[in-house]
């Protein structure tokens, strides 16, 4: 099991690499051009998760087609709009928005699952709200396209965190990993090509970067998942905030102020009582990034 619990920081400090990546190139390259390179790049790494007695062919067949379908969609939009987020919000603001996950999640499983929300998931859900509140701060800093691409990546995960409680019982991993990983490169790939712009020697390296640690993340978070329970690997997740203010401060200059600082905190609390015990445990499985996760 502690196997499993390292493997999972290990694969959100390579998801935090790979969107430090992308939003090093966002004031240079298209956000459609990031995604595709990204994806394409980890496309390969991810597929080494092909287990034994699995075929190529389970990419492209699968079992319940509309639901991967769904998953493919939710996927694509997820990664495309954290990359919008991550080029245009400082590392962790964009992470604060993207933590709304497990809250999504929570409304999610009761509106269309119909499961049961109890006082205290209903208390830690506000208490997240309350903890974005004191990072964004609406009426005091301007909301930009930004932060709407945050939540849409948030919203967008919750609805593969939904799907996959399903299709985790009947689909082949390489179906949903790979099938994924495909839907986001031939997407970004059709958008990127009115605003294409060849990316030049200095940006073929983090281009590179970027992919490879998605891919690795994918892996590592593939692995981990088998060797512990998943109500164990998902506050993991909440490892992200640590490498956003790192990676901020490092590479961008971001710091944020002793209220966003709270506020994170406030998220992330909030987000692990979210997933930690009741009906609702279930979700954390299925709680791949969608950020880059599905890059």
């Amino acid at each position: 099991m502690q196997t499993g619990i390292l493997l999972a920081f290990l694969a959100y400090l390579s998801y935090s690499c790979s969107d430090a990546a992308g939003k090093l190139l966002g004031s240079s390259l298209p956000t459609f051009e990031i995604g595709f390179f990204v994806s394409l790049i980890a496309l390969g790494p991810a597929l080494l998760s092909k287990r034994p007695g699995e075929t190529w062919r389970s990419i492209v067949r699968p079992h319940r087609p509309w639901l991967v379908l769904a998953r493919m969609t939710t996927g694509t939009v997820g990664g495309m709009s954290a990359i919008y987020a991550f080029t245009h919000l400082p590392m962790a603001q964009a992470y604060s928005l993207i933590f709304l996950l497990p809250v999504f999640v929570a409304i999610l499983s009761m509106v269309l699952l119909r499961e049961s929300v109890g006082p205290g998931r209903w208390l830690a859900l506000l208490g997240g709200l309350a903890g974005v509140m004191l990072v964004v701060r609406p009426g005091f800093n301007a909301l930009t396209l930004g932060h709407l691409a945050a939540i849409v990546c948030a919203f967008s995960g919750a609805l593969s965190a939904i799907l996959l409680r399903s299709l985790g019982q009947t689909e082949k991993r390489l179906t949903l990993v790979g099938g994924v990983l495909m839907a986001a490169t031939l997407t970004n790939g059709l958008l990127m090509i009115p605003h294409f712009v060849m990316p030049s020697t200095a940006h073929w390296p983090i281009l590179v970067v970027g992919g490879l640690c998605a891919g690795i993340g994918n892996i590592a978070m593939v692995v981990a998942a088998r060797l512990a329970p998943a109500s164990r690997l998902a506050p993991t997740q909440y490892s992200q905030i640590v490498w956003a203010a790192l990676l901020g401060a490092l590479l961008f200059g971001e710091f944020p102020d002793p209220l966003a600082v709270a506020g994170m905190a406030l998220v992330g609390f909030c987000g692990m009582m979210t997933l930690g015990g009741g009906e609702d445990r279930r979700t954390a499985p299925a709680l791949p990034k969608p950020a880059a996760r599905a890059l």
